[in-house]
């Protein structure tokens, strides 16, 4: 699944290959990633001109000249890259957009769980207005992640990963950050010292600029991380492996329906 280090490789690659290009036309192969849109919603953009391409969280914001916008969640398995020719379409491709000089932006889905849909600025600012501080942002300080932890009396993993208080950390990230700070995802995020906060910011901050770097040298589709990129886990995925740090069995344990993984010798209570 797409995490945000993937998303913003994604966005990265995007904005390089296809800024100033013209949409020619586009084509919604399979009108569920855009429901409850109609497909002829999306001829508005013909003609049009991409300006710029931006992510706020795991979501991507294309910007078109004629003031119109398309957002973009990627779920599971969705991806958006830009092929130097459109007859040669992957067989996942669930929209296109096909360009003036006959290069194709694809949006790949084969699972069909991503959306995107056509949106205003006022849709875009309700939708930002909802999400929590930017874990890479300068404003995500210790003193705001401190303030964040300590009103919630829930498991500190599933906190971090709530997208209304901090905004992109997901499921990989979050298990290596709290390894790195020392830190039982089990334990209630507000009963979490001052000193453990400062080193789970640092934490995260490392990780996930670590993986952005990594990301956009190596990110191809989803499902390529961990296993395909340069950036290493130490937790994730490893149960029953032994812990870099003290060689103890990695555990598996389920939060809020995900898989956290951790180990029971660093990461004590």
């Amino acid at each position: 699944m797409p995490e945000l280090p993937e998303v913003d490789a994604v966005v990265r690659r995007l904005r390089e290959a296809a800024s100033s290009s013209t949409i020619h036309s586009v084509t919604i192969e399979r009108p569920g990633n855009i429901a409850p849109q109609n497909p002829s919603t999306f001829r508005a953009l013909h003609g049009a001109k991409l300006l710029n391409v931006r992510r706020r969280a795991k979501y991507i914001f294309i910007e078109f000249s004629n003031q119109l916008h398309v957002q973009v969640h990627l779920r599971m398995t969705g991806n958006l890259y830009v092929l130097p020719d459109y007859r040669f379409r992957p067989h996942n491709t669930r929209i296109w957009f096909r360009l003036k000089d006959n290069r194709v932006l694809i949006y790949e889905d084969s699972r069909a769980l991503g959306r995107m849909h056509l949106v205003t600025r006022e849709d875009i600012a309700a939708t930002e207005a909802a999400l929590g501080p930017e874990p890479l942002d300068a404003a995500f300080t210790p003193a705001l992640l401190q303030t964040i932890l300590h009103s919630v009396k829930s498991p500190i993993k599933p906190v971090i990963m709530d997208q209304r208080r901090i905004a992109g950390i997901g499921n990989i990230y979050a298990s290596e950050a709290l390894w790195h700070s020392r830190i039982d995802p089990r334990l209630s995020a507000r009963d979490i010292p001052k000193r453990k906060i400062t080193a789970l910011h640092t934490a995260i901050q490392k990780v996930l600029g670590n993986a952005v770097v990594s990301a956009y040298a190596e990110y191809a589709q989803p499902g390529t991380t961990p296993e395909s990129e340069s950036f290493g886990v130490a937790v994730y995925g490893r149960k029953d492996e032994p812990c870099l740090k003290c060689k103890k069995s990695i555990l598996r344990i389920v939060q809020g329906g995900r898989s956290t993984f951790f180990c029971p010798n660093c990461q004590r209570p």
